[in-house]
């Protein structure tokens, strides 16, 4: 079947990369497309302009080019409801509903939800004002967790080492600094703990767990500065163990599952769950409705399973008959180029020459580049994700800087301790 792929970042090449080698497409001759897709996933899809917001034209196009199943890739279209529009039409559509992407789309949404169906997570206050916001930080200690409520691209999150320091932070969300997301601000008491991401696919009744990561959230190395939509990742994360991850599915996806169908609106997709792994066991940090990004391009990197098949079937409701995920022994890690002045304003127009990066066996996988008469440029934030696997978290570093070190990107730059934790294990253990 033809397949339409919505996104153009890291996370969409890597499902690009992995669906052109489903047998979907490889047994039939069928065609992937991708809107908007970058030059590195024109590698593998053929690249075509679509306005995912025009539900409408989303429609026509795949009802024009007989398009079977459509992978919506990031989150806005999602909670945009996209994917009600698609099944409507009769599309097959791999994502969830506008409802059940509520659990990103509002970070009150989903706190409610677990307060309700006894989900382990932190102490929450949700305010809708800056006055209704300072007077519940009388309720929490310091550090303060502060949140934008809607979508805010990953960096709606904002944790605050002193009353002031909140209360200057309040002031900028309430005031627009995250635009709508930050209409409501829900605040949080701090965990202490060491995060692990964990993804389920999930058809509203069954659920597959799919793999784990563990991501780099702040810019600078050591974790320090702002936040970012991610720095670099490795899966699996070794802290999330099997008896850590039946946990997870157990007190945290499938309770969330069951409510949301219990609810009339079953989720559908991939579900990513921020843990904290706290002394008290897992507690969900946030839902995401998508594959994480840059958690998806570890994943897929391990994945042995066939991607389309796996989505296909979530997307007809037949996921108890699929076989668990395989994924392959190898540890994955990927470390992202930023083009200068990343989280902020960054730099673009930066050349990038890859030749001579993926000659060890890594694979770089575009998220913010373009091309300029005929070369490739930066156009974004986070520019590359050069991703590679080894026996170790330790040997897959080695290969994927040794790759960072073959490009030629003057105006990038990269933190250099990603997976410094499970490095730091290894190295114990001897």
């Amino acid at each position: 079947m033809n397949i339409l792929l919505l996104g153009g970042g890291g996370r969409e090449h890597a499902l690009a990369w992995k669906l052109a080698q489903s047998r979907l497409l490889t047994e039939t001759g069928d065609r992937l497309y991708a809107a908007p897709g970058n030059p590195g996933i024109a590698e593998h899809a053929e690249l075509v302009v679509l306005d995912a917001t025009d539900h409408g034209a989303v429609i026509a196009f795949c009802e024009g080019q007989r398009i079977g199943m459509v992978v919506v890739g990031p989150e806005a279209p999602l909670v945009d409801g996209l994917a009600d529009s698609l099944r409507a039409a009769g599309i097959r559509v791999f994502g969830p509903s506008k409802a059940a992407a509520q659990l990103e789309g509002s970070k009150g949404f989903t706190k409610d939800l677990c307060e309700r169906a006894g989900i382990p997570t932190a102490r929450y206050v949700r305010t809708a004002t800056l006055a209704e916001a300072v007077a519940a930080l009388a309720e929490f200690k310091p550090p303060y967790v502060l949140k934008a409520d809607g979508l805010a691209a990953g960096k709606g999150v904002v944790i605050a080492d002193t009353r002031d320091e909140a209360e200057a932070a309040l002031a900028d969300m309430f005031g627009g600094s995250f635009g709508t997301a930050g209409a409501e601000v829900v605040i949080e008491e701090f965990m202490d703990g060491e995060e692990a991401s964990f993804f389920a696919l999930t058809d509203g009744a069954t659920v597959l767990a799919f793999g784990s990561a563990q991501d780099h959230k702040r810019v600078g190395e050591g974790d320090t500065g702002p936040n970012t939509g991610g720095m670099g990742a490795y899966s699996p994360a070794r802290c999330l163990t099997p008896l850590l991850r039946g946990e997870v599915i157990e007190r945290i996806v499938a309770p969330t599952v069951r409510a949301l169908a219990d609810a009339g609106t079953p989720y559908s997709g991939v579900l990513f769950a921020g843990l904290m792994l706290t002394s008290e066991g897992p507690k969900l940090i946030e839902y995401n409705c998508r594959f994480g990004d840059p958690e998806c391009q570890v994943l897929m990197m391990r994945l042995e399973a066939d991607l389309g098949e796996l989505m296909l079937a979530c997307a007809e409701d037949r996921l108890s008959r699929m076989p668990p995920v395989k994924m392959g022994k190898a540890v994955a890690l990927t470390v992202v180029m930023a083009a200068e002045g990343y989280p902020g304003t960054p730099a673009k127009g930066g050349a990038i020459n890859l030749t001579g990066a993926e000659a060890g066996g890594a694979k770089v996988f575009h998220a913010g580049t373009a091309k300029a008469d005929g070369a490739l440029v930066a156009n974004g934030g986070r520019v590359l994700s050069v991703t590679a696997t080894g026996s170790s978290v330790t040997e897959a570093a080695e290969r994927a800087y040794a790759a960072v070190d073959a490009i030629d990107f003057s105006t990038g730059f990269c933190r250099r301790d990603i997976g410094w934790r499970e490095v730091a294990r290894e190295d114990a253990a001897g």
